[in-house]
């Protein structure tokens, strides 16, 4: 054998004594694995290359070289049979963390923000970011996909299912073929073109028609379909809880809709239909008794007589967004509308009025260097019909600037059947510190067409709040 052989034996003996004896990544023990069965596939051509006939010695390679070639051989197969068996083929780790600072104005409140648990209610500046979240996402050999994202404290499980630290625990079986799939579990919400992880958004905070016109999550079962440059899913679940309760026995019918121009223009849109909570029928929250927490600026509830807790009523939600993305320019937008029976907030006269509601949001994006984007969003809703009332807030409430407006003297700014419409103005920017982290920063302006946000220090309502906010987002 050549020396140029004679070298390739021991370049690939060395890469075999260099495997580490500890665990690696993933991806790591991959690219040695392959680079070793690439050494090897190359040093077994050069011996084939050879004329045939002489005995081991003769040919270039000793016989202590030959039994390392072959021990480097069944290593490889070894550690390839290892990594399947113990699952590691198709399986990917990934994770994100963002501590976050907020200064909200109104609520005299100037804090870190990370993994503060259920007692601290969802509200615009306390949504989903101080989050630290781990994603395990498998797929076998069938092509089914597994999935399980856990987010203690601030992920959709902490809202809907007793602070679970479960964010997403689905599967994906395929049907058909891969592209016709039975999806099955608990499933974060799909609507508008926010997603809810922070490391997939520009902005700290979320627009207004996430935060109070979208649900949380669904579990049931979706029937996934994709079609060229169509994705399809519709399904039945339960809305917003892992179980409903007694008495209500009525899934609702989901549903989302995208089409890909191409890589960088789209739309989809996204639908509910069906029984949902109402809380203006639950006596935990109705009878506004004219009393506000000094704490939180809550609105304190009675019971009225046709209270009854637990249940449902009729709802339909429909959201259309889209998306287009042109050099350092990325533009969003999305328009809901929703409305849901015997929810809105005017309800003191025993009477239960529906809910109704409709918004716009729009983000516009630039890339001042490639590192460096501003961001600008614009958000509106309106909310006047019957005192107000949104997805799952059919009360007034002082901290996200819901419902009736109250004057100075404590009276209704407009009347008691008059809501308030909500508008947001949100300028803020990211920089990619490196492959991994990046840098937040938003000034955020939230303002009502009456007076709806209470203020903690001078116990009264106004009708503006200002936010700032800062977060590190690191991920992986």
């Amino acid at each position: 054998m050549t020396r140029h052989a004679i070298s390739a034996v021991a370049a690939a003996a060395a890469l075999g004594c260099s495997l580490p004896a500890v665990a690696q990544s993933n991806d790591e023990l991959l690219k040695e694995l392959k680079a070793l069965r690439e050494r090897v596939e190359q040093l077994e051509k050069q011996v084939k290359a050879q004329p045939a006939g002489p005995k081991p010695g003769e040919w270039g390679m000793t016989p202590e070289q030959v039994k390392e070639l072959n021990r480097i051989t069944v290593k490889a197969e070894a550690l390839q049979d290892e990594f399947t068996d113990q699952g590691f083929k198709g399986l990917k780790i990934s994770g994100q963390i963002d501590p976050t600072y907020i200064v909200n104005r109104r609520q005299n409140d100037r804090t870190f923000v990370f993994l503060n648990n259920g007692d601290a209610r969802y509200t615009y500046d306390n949504s989903y970011f101080g989050m630290v979240v781990l994603d395990f996402a498998k797929e076998t050999e069938s092509g089914a996909k597994w999935k399980l994202t856990l987010a203690p404290e601030r992920g959709t499980g902490a809202l809907t299912n007793g602070r679970s630290i479960v964010h997403e625990a689905s599967v994906s079986i395929p049907l058909s073929d891969l592209q016709t799939r039975l999806w099955l579990g608990q499933i974060p919400d799909w609507t508008g073109y926010e997603l809810t992880l922070p490391a997939g958004n520009k902005l700290i905070t979320h627009n207004l028609l996430f935060d109070f016109t979208a649900p949380t999550n669904y579990t049931g079962a979706v029937l996934d379909v994709t079609s060229g440059k169509w994705w399809s899913r519709v399904g039945l679940a339960n809305f917003n809880t892992p179980r409903q309760s007694p008495g209500n026995n009525s899934p609702v019918i989901i549903y989302r809709v995208d089409y890909s121009k191409g890589e960088f223009s789209g739309f989809g849109f996204s639908g509910v239909h069906g029984k949902i909570p109402n809380f203006a029928a639950d006596g935990t929250y109705v009878g506004d008794t004219g009393e506000v927490d000094p704490v939180t600026g809550d609105p304190v509830f009675g019971d009225l007589p046709f209270a009854s807790a637990g249940k449902n009523t009729m709802a339909n939600l429909f959201e259309l967004d889209a998306y287009f993305i042109r050099g350092d320019w990325s533009l969003f937008g999305q328009v809901s509308l929703g409305q849901q029976k015997g929810a809105a907030i005017f309800n003191s006269d025993g009477v239960l009025r529906n809910a109704k509601w409709w918004g716009l949001s729009g983000t516009a994006a630039y890339k001042l260097t490639p590192r460096l984007e501003g961001v600008l969003r614009v958000d509106y809703l309106n909310n006047k019909t019957n005192g107000g009332g949104l997805l799952g807030y059919s009360f007034d409430d002082g901290a996200n600037g819901i419902g009736r407006g109250i004057a100075a003297d404590g009276s209704f700014a407009k009347g008691e059947g008059i809501g308030s419409n909500r508008w947001a103005l949100t300028l803020g920017a990211h920089y990619l510190f490196d492959e991994s982290t990046m840098l937040k920063f938003e000034f955020r302006q939230d303002g009502a067409s009456q007076p709806v946000f209470y203020d903690v220090k001078s116990s009264r309502y106004y009708k503006s709040n200002t936010l700032l906010g800062a977060s590190v987002v690191v991920s992986f």
